[in-house]
């Protein structure tokens, strides 16, 4: 069995994969549905339950997060656990990079974000998951601030910027793609499975 577990989003399921595979890392990958970021407090909850079962098997928990609008609870969790999480408040800002997406904020702050897991997803996560298809009025009322959406795109793919471009349509946006790939997901996850684990004290016992 491998020392250490990554315990990723869905969001960045292909992604950490494909990474994983890459560098010929010996870790054991647990994912944790997207979706979850529509309950954010419930991201925690799925969190506490899966780490305090990994805890005892494993020498280091790496989780595959940013704050991601948790308000601190996750960072208490990881604290409380002996775990780590990427740097980062959330994925669109691993991807575009922190001086990139720091410059987006600033200079763009009514941008919406898209990325190839919620150009493929956008149905099922936002527009079933908020209940736009139930009650299309709350479409103006959710994104009627926004200005844009730009699309961070991970790997060039014809069909999915098509889907970007009905996206950005059914929002009445303009849309603009920037091809960022991985961004600096990869290398906040190099720093976090290759630096050896401190010995972490912990009773495996659940809260």
């Amino acid at each position: 069995m491998s020392a250490t577990a990554l315990v990723i989003c869905g969001a960045l399921g292909r992604e950490v994969k494909d990474i994983v595979d890459r560098r010929g890392w010996d870790v054991d990958i647990y994912g944790v549905s997207a979706l979850l970021h529509l309950y954010p407090s419930r991201i925690v909850d799925e969190l506490r339950e899966k780490l305090y079962a990994l805890r005892p098997r494993y020498t280091k928990l790496v989780v595959v997060y940013g704050e991601c609008g948790m308000n601190g609870q996750l960072d208490s969790l990881l604290e409380e656990v002996g775990a780590a999480r990427l740097r980062g408040p959330h994925c669109y800002e691993m991807f575009a990079g922190e001086a990139r997406f720091g410059e987006i904020a600033d200079q763009r702050p009514g941008t919406f974000f898209l990325t190839d897991w919620l150009v493929r997803n956008f149905d099922r996560a936002v527009v079933k998951g908020l209940g736009l298809d139930r009650y299309p009025d709350l479409n103006a009322m959710l994104f009627g601030n926004y200005e844009a959406v730009l699309y961070l795109r991970q790997v060039p793919n014809p069909r999915l910027a098509e889907k970007a471009g009905d996206i950005a349509a059914y929002l009445g946006l303009p849309l603009e793609i920037e091809d960022v790939g991985l961004g600096e997901l990869e290398d906040r996850l190099a720093e976090l499975v290759e630096t050896p684990s401190p010995s972490v004290g912990f009773a495996a016992t659940s809260p």
